[in-house]
């Protein structure tokens, strides 16, 4: 018991910096701007600490239920958090622009950022990693088409019709993502799958082994009732953070782009830990579903919600990308279908996809 409370300790310092930061924005005095952001930050910390904990047990409920549903689950769980974040400061900043920036910072960091860096890094460590092409092939396919119709098109959507669009859009991502699930739980399974060596295999045990995490042994309801609660502590510290980081930027200058970039990169948090210590071992196929499994939920998945919030309050929000997002994310996937199509990633690849993600920051500094 002692043990769990220990492992769990991240909820009650969420918790207690959530009790803070509420008495502090109710203390009815007038914050400074260096008080308010060193708020912002400490939230932000909370919040990445609550949604690592939340993907821990995702892994958790996923082991029990068994392949293919584990990587499914994972990524599920980090778009869950970032839609509940991204609703809450989209009521409280009414930016139309933040889903459409978050979405696009999500996939330059999926997919450059996680993916670039792990496959630098395992390359560096490994040489050629191996993983399944069809995997690549199908997510990179998949991606481009959903960016396109929801990301894309919608520029030239008459402003009158808008309403008619979002509904085609909801229920296209929906299609999507309904037959990719057929296709990752069923027939098509082996296509996110990759038979590894026997000696890489015991490694990965024994470094499951070595961790000394021992959740299976906990009843899964113990997993799904940390879950939700996870997700409903993030909500609460997302609310409180919202308001102190925008009054902290308020003046400043800083780019719009940089509370989108914020959003992406505390949903990805836990993803991209798994990621890095996958490629570290020589999994290159946990990479390549984890990278681009997020970056397709968050498209296939974010998309529907936003837009039905857009319906539901009968104001549009904008989500076709602006002619830079589109060039990168253009670029982006260029790369990835090629880098993904021979079943080996290097660490030359993995560069490639680094550079752009550092471009894409470069970019985001300058407000572009």
């Amino acid at each position: 018991m002692a043990g769990r409370l220990k492992q769990e300790l991240a909820f009650g310092i969420a918790l207690i910096a959530a009790l803070a930061a509420y008495f502090l924005e109710h203390s009815g005095t007038h914050l400074s701007q260096t008080v308010n952001l060193i708020a912002a930050a400490v939230l932000i910390a909370a919040i990445v600490g609550v949604s690592i904990r939340v993907a821990h047990h995702a892994e958790a409920i996923a082991a029990k239920v068994g392949d293919p549903y584990g990587t499914m689950i994972l990524t599920l769980s980090a778009v869950v958090v970032e839609v509940v974040i991204l609703a809450i400061m989209m009521s409280a900043e009414s930016s139309p622009t933040l889903a459409r920036d978050t979405i696009y910072s999500a996939v330059m960091l999926d997919i450059n950022g996680i993916l670039g860096l792990a496959a630098l890094l395992g390359g560096l460590k490994h040489g050629e990693q191996a993983y399944n092409d069809d995997s690549g092939k199908t997510y990179s396919v998949m991606i481009l088409t959903a960016m396109g119709i929801s990301m894309v098109v919608p520029e030239f959507v008459p402003q009158a019709k808008w309403h008619l669009y979002s509904g085609f859009t909801i229920v296209a991502m929906l299609s999507l993502y309904a037959l990719f699930l057929r296709m990752q739980v069923d027939q098509h399974s082996y296509f996110f799958s990759y038979h590894y060596p026997r000696n890489t295999r015991k490694a990965e045990a024994a470094a499951v082994a070595a961790e000394g995490d021992h959740d299976e042994d906990a009843p899964m309801s113990v997993s799904i009732a940390f879950l939700i609660a996870g997700v409903c502590v993030i909500g609460l510290l997302a609310e409180l953070m919202s308001g102190f980081m925008t009054e902290g930027l308020k003046g400043t200058g800083t780019p719009p782009a940089v509370a989108a970039i914020i959003v992406a990169g505390i949903s990805a948090a836990p993803e991209i830990l798994t990621a890095l210590r996958a490629a570290l071992a020589n999994r290159m196929q946990s990479v390549i579903n984890i990278a681009l499994g997020a970056s397709l939920s968050t498209v296939i998945l974010t998309v529907p919600v936003m837009e039905a919030l857009a319906l539901f309050q009968g104001e549009p929000i904008v989500m076709a990308m602006t002619s830079t997002q589109t060039v990168m994310v253009t670029i982006t996937l260029i790369a990835s279908a090629i880098n993904l199509s021979d079943g080996e990633t290097n660490a030359i690849e993995g560069m490639t996809h680094f550079v752009l993600f550092a471009t894409f920051l470069m970019l985001s500094a300058i407000g572009l």
